[in-house]
């Protein structure tokens, strides 16, 4: 057996765990490229993870062996855990990993499916993409003006650094909505050019 049949095919893996008829959707040059980015910053952050899981590992082991309690390495805790999970929506997304209500378009053809799904990314993702990072920029701005630090003594400093993740987030979220539209409009597109033929 060879060293390539011994390791896991992700991709195949996914295929089978996710709706398959998602991936049906054909690529554009731009939805490549983007969905690319986010692949690979979705990979590289997800070492926060294992970081994550060794610090709360060293926390409990100080707190329980030597009675020793670190409010910054808690709260440091609690950032990873933010950045892994907000960063990681836009590679959900562009995975298909994410949650879906499909009960009244699950049997649809992907025709019906891919209209609603361009509606649904124009009327609700896009608009709250945009609300957040809105909302946030403000946020940051006055965090770092003030030179925000942890309320808690002992807490972390420059406050504005966890808050600027909000920012990074949902415009990578908006990215990896615009490749899904572009995939999405791009089957519309041909589907229609194949029935007028």
């Amino acid at each position: 057996m060879s060293n390539h049949d011994n390791r896991l095919d992700l991709e195949e893996i996914e295929a089978k765990l996710s709706d398959t008829t998602w991936s049906a959707l054909p690529h554009t040059t731009l939805s490549r490229r983007i969905e690319q980015v986010i692949e690979t910053i979705g990979r590289n952050i997800s070492f926060v993870w294992i970081l994550l899981m060794l610090l709360i590992v060293a926390n409990a082991l100080m707190r329980y062996f030597f009675s020793v309690n670190f409010i910054a390495l808690e709260e440091l805790q609690w950032h990873l855990y933010a950045v892994g999970f907000m960063i990681g929506l836009s590679y959900c997304l562009i995975h298909d990993g994410h949650v879906r209500v499909d009960a009244l378009v699950e049997h649809s053809q992907l025709r019906t499916r891919a209209i609603i799904e361009l509606i649904g990314l124009t009327l609700l993702l896009f608009p709250f993409c945009f609300i957040v990072i809105d909302y946030a920029i403000p946020f940051i701005s006055r965090a770092y003006q003030l030179n925000e630090v942890s309320s808690a003594p002992g807490g972390l400093p420059m406050r504005w650094l966890i808050k600027s993740t909000i920012v990074v987030a949902f415009v990578l979220l908006a990215l990896a909505a615009f490749s899904r539209w572009l995939r999405s409009l791009a089957f519309l597109r041909q589907s229609h050019s194949r029935t007028s033929a």
